[in-house]
Formats: C-alpha cells, structure tokens, sequence
C-alpha cells in the first residue's frame, strides 16, 4: 500500500484509522455501466462518443487499486470490473469498499432527501465505523424557501431549522464560494436590507439563492450558531467547487446550476471573512483547496482558527498527490492539516481517497526523514495528527 520504505513506526501510524472530516454518502444501488461512468467522470457528464472514463487518473486507479479488493487481478479491464461489482450487489461493494478504507469515523455532508445514497448512519455500518452529519447550510435555506409566505416567517424559520439541525450535527458546511465567490463583503448585512432580500427570494423561491445579501445572512446565522454550539464551519473551496455526489444523473452541483467560476474558489479571497471570525473562535476548514492549497496553507498558518485539507484532489489527480501534499506540509502548520476523502456517489471515492492520502503522505514523509530532515518520531506524530488527531479536536469527537 506505502510507495516507500519507512520505519515501522511512522507505517503503524499511516496505516492507522483515519477520521474522514468530509464525504458525501455513496449510492445504495445496483449501477449500470452508464450510471457508473456518470459517477466515474467527477463532471455529471458521460465521455465524448468512442471514449470512457475509464481512461481518466481516477479511472485507472480504480483499476488498480479497488479490483482486488473485489477479487479481480490489478488493472482489470473495465467490463470485467463492472460485471465483478454487479456480480457483487451495491450493499457488497459498498461494505468492502469503505471498510477497506480503513476510517474510523465518517463526516458526512448529508441529504436528507436523497434516498439513492446511504444516510450517514448506513456509511458508518457498511465501513464498520462511527458517523456523524454535517449540515450544508444552503440545502436548509432551500427547504425553507419553498415554505415561507412571508419575509418574517423566513427568517424565523430559517434561524430555528439551522439550529435544531445544528444539534445533530458535529459541523455546518457552506458552499458559498461557488454561488458568489469567497470574496465576499464579510459584515453582517443590515436587517433591513435582508427582510428586502428575502422578499424577493420568496416572489421566485425555486430558483438558485445568488443574492448577495442572503448568502451573507445566512452564513452569519450559521456562524452564530456554530459559535454557541461549539462546532466549525467548513468553506467548500479550489477543486471540486461545490461539486457534490448524489442522484440526478449521478451527480448534481450544490449551488443549483449557477456559472461556477473556478478562480472565484481561491480561498486567498476568504481572508477579509476568515479575519473578522478571529475573535469569535470559530474554526474554519477550508476544504478541497488543490490547486490552491498553497494559498490555504498560508491562511491556515496566518490565521489560529484556519484548517485545510486537500481532499478529492488526491485521488482524483494521482499525478500530483504527492507533490500536493508535499507543498501542504511546507507551508501549513501540521495542527491545521485534516484529512477528508471528498468520497460521493461510488463507494471506490471513499477508498481512493484514504488509499491516495496514506501513499501522497508516505512519499513526503519518508523524503524528509531520508534527507534527515524529520526523525522517526516527527514523522509518526505528524501522520497522526493529519490522519485523526487534529480533526477529533476540531469536531470534538
């Protein structure tokens, strides 16, 4: 599984069970090839004519790296896969899959009302690990928009619906820099321009939430929670952009189909933000900040509520996960370093993702320690504090 020759202490402590701080349940049924290669492609969108996505990084890893724990030889071809997973059943797949991954307690951002994918109480069991939610503060704000009758009731009931969520949850998640961007004005909107705001959202409640000022009141009201409750508040940023696993051909975007404009991602534009929730102590993540993880790594070392990760990157560009993580660990403090899988849709996301994080992190500490740069001893700790430490501080696990 490691790419290198490490000292046994620092593989126990690679090898030792992850807390995966952000993923998305996985679908509960049998899929065929086409569903499959929806999932496959990361995009919503089947391969051009006379292609696959099979024939894409992530598509060979799966290959390589999951075959065999379907009882297929490295590198099976792709029919033989797909006919081995269907001779399997989903619930199969699933259960070897996600307990091969090796995590001990599962984070998920999850959807209420999407029964094609697992609740996050089923991910716990298929993986035999502990599951708890986190709560996608947008998806609330839908739910409560296409309710409300009046402005008032709106935001009554969107401040009461955040926190009764709230209480079942060990994180609140937003999206927002895929519907404006994370340069966003950080102060709190005045009441009176958001009771105009929310008027306005209510003539057309169907329609993906864009206003400014709504977004801004709604994050606020998520922070004032998260602040009383003690939880953080994780900013979907740099890869992926709010991309996120589920039905509706396999995939669907978070923000509702608004232009997702990948620069607007950067979470450099998240200082003015991440500067003003300094004195309240909530912790920020931002997650999935390749390739903007050098910047993340700099606010995370800025900033002593800063968190990041580089999650979906990892096994979605093999490529450059260990280039990726080596960059992370030369900028970001290792106390602000968590690992997340970004697993959605297809269980194989959730065990490349601990499989591409252990090997990335394997090759970057086992260079340091050639170099004599890192002893044993760092090394070891520092993979527990990235794989599990530092994120059962964060979420109080």
């Amino acid at each position: 599984m490691l790419p290198v020759d490490l000292p046994g202490t620092v593989r126990d402590a690679l090898l030792a069970p992850l807390v995966d701080h952000h993923c998305h349940g996985v679908r509960r049924d049998d899929l065929g090839r086409a569903q499959f290669e929806l999932l496959l492609g990361g995009g919503g969108s089947p391969a051009p004519p006379g292609t696959t996505h099979f024939d894409t990084p992530f598509g060979v890893a799966v290959r390589r790296w999951c075959a065999p724990l379907l009882d297929l030889e490295p590198h099976a071809p792709p029919a033989v896969y797909l006919a081995r997973r269907a001779e399997l059943g989903a619930a199969e797949v699933n259960r070897r899959l996600l307990a091969g991954a090796g995590v001990v307690a599962f984070l998920v951002d999850a959807a209420p009302d999407d029964l094609e994918v697992l609740t996050a109480a089923e991910m716990g069991r298929h993986g035999g690990a502990a599951a708890d939610e986190l709560v996608r503060i947008e998806r609330i704000e839908r739910d409560v928009a296409a309710t409300a009758e009046l402005a008032v009731d709106y935001l009554d009931t969107l401040g009461d619906e955040l926190a009764a969520r709230a209480a079942r949850a060990v994180g609140l998640k937003t999206v927002i820099g895929a519907l404006c961007g994370l340069d966003f004005d950080p102060a709190r909107p005045a009441r009176g321009a958001v009771i105009a705001a929310a008027n306005r959202r209510l003539a057309d409640p169907k329609e993906p939430l864009t206003d400014h000022v709504l977004l801004r009141h709604l994050l606020w009201s998520a922070v004032d929670i998260a602040r009383e409750r003690g939880l953080p508040v994780q900013f979907h940023s740099g890869f992926g952009g709010g991309y996120a696993g589920g039905s509706r051909a396999g995939h669907g975007w978070e923000h509702g189909g608004a232009a997702f404009e990948p620069h607007r991602a950067d979470p450099a534009r998240l200082s003015a933000f991440a500067g003003a929730l300094q004195p309240l102590g909530v912790p920020v993540i931002l997650l999935h900040c390749y390739p903007f993880h050098r910047q993340a790594a700099h606010l995370a070392g800025v900033f002593p509520h800063v968190y990041v990760d580089v999650g979906l990157a990892l096994p979605y560009g093999a490529g450059a996960a260990a280039r990726a993580m080596d960059e992370l660990l030369e900028l970001a403090p290792f106390h602000k370093q968590v690992f997340s899988s970004g697993c959605r849709g297809l269980a194989e996301t959730g065990y490349l993702g601990a499989l591409s994080y252990r090997r990335a992190l394997a090759g970057a500490l086992g260079a340091r320690i050639a170099a004599g740069e890192w002893s044993a001893s760092d090394a070891a700790r520092v993979a527990h504090m990235i794989g599990s430490g530092n994120a059962r501080r964060i979420y109080r696990l």
